[in-house]
């Protein structure tokens, strides 16, 4: 089985790299934006017509949230004109496409968790974007997947995590926002679960589905987590979005229901502090 990675210094696609040895009956190559720009849709085509693929797992993204505010053509070129010439590239050469997607696309008052049916209403260039390029990829190639997931960190890159260790070394307190509520996603997991799911090869392959971790917490919750686990002495004060302007609009409440996705391939989710435990051991 052949898979094509692209993003894959990104946080999801490296933990891709890292999983890659453990699963010896797959074939891979990873491409980060040097090697394969998704926006450029000639260089798309040109690169699949020399390959062969049987999975694509689409990792790129345009995921500066607040910069995207003012950077909106850059985040449309890849997160969706990227998705869409990925899917008609794939489609072309009879590859299934993964589309990694986004909590942000909702963004309203509910408050039960989320199911995939629920109705999307991004607030941010980014959520908009990412949502556009569910659409372009699902419209353009129906053997494509779309995992929307949420909160992602990583021992990789850059993310919520290593920057609650970062200041929470060099502090004594931390205001985190505490109405924010949805679940942390270890992008090492987010990866094994594409990977389980590819090895299933399952005869329907094509839709909307949630991952992320079990469980919900807020900001503040995760931050205290991490100071407990990695014993920093660092009070946490919880504090209202309103407190913490931002240029993007987050979601006050953007909890995933996994259902879907564990009655299908049968997968186990683990628990989001059992995740960040395993995570920091790496740190």
């Amino acid at each position: 089985m052949n898979i094509l990675v692209t993003g894959s210094n990104g946080q999801v696609g490296s933990e891709l790299q890292a999983l890659a040895d453990a699963y010896p009956q797959f074939s891979f190559i990873f491409v980060d934006k040097k090697d394969l720009d998704i926006g450029h849709e000639e260089a798309v085509h040109a690169f699949f017509d020399t390959h062969n693929f049987d999975y694509c797992i689409n990792c790129a993204a345009y995921t500066a949230v607040d910069q995207a505010e003012s950077d909106t053509e850059t985040a449309y070129l890849v997160n969706a004109m990227g998705a869409k010439n990925l899917a008609t590239a794939c489609k072309k050469h009879a590859t299934r496409l993964f589309q990694i997607s986004t909590d942000y696309v909702y963004h309203n008052h509910q408050n039960t968790p989320f199911k995939e049916q629920d109705a999307t209403s991004p607030k941010s260039v980014y959520g908009r974007t990412k949502l556009e390029g569910e659409k372009l990829a699902l419209g353009n190639h129906t053997e494509t997947l779309i995992l929307r997931t949420s909160w992602v960190y990583s021992s990789f890159g850059n993310n919520f995590v290593k920057t609650m260790i970062r200041l929470g070394s060099d502090r004594d307190q931390l205001g985190i926002i505490f109405d924010q509520i949805g679940s942390p996603t270890y992008a090492r997991d987010l990866a094994k679960a594409m990977l389980d799911i590819i090895n299933q090869n399952p005869k329907e392959f094509t839709g909307i589905y949630h991952y992320s971790n079990e469980g919900v917490c807020s900001w503040f919750d995760f931050a205290t987590a991490i100071f407990e686990l990695e014993k920093i002495d660092c009070q946490v004060n919880p504090i209202e979005t309103k407190d913490y302007p931002t240029p993007a609009q987050r979601p006050h409440f953007s909890l995933l229901n996994k259902g879907k996705i564990k009655a299908t391939f049968g997968l186990e989710i683990p628990y989001w502090r059992e995740s960040l435990k395993a995570c920091l051991e790496l740190l």
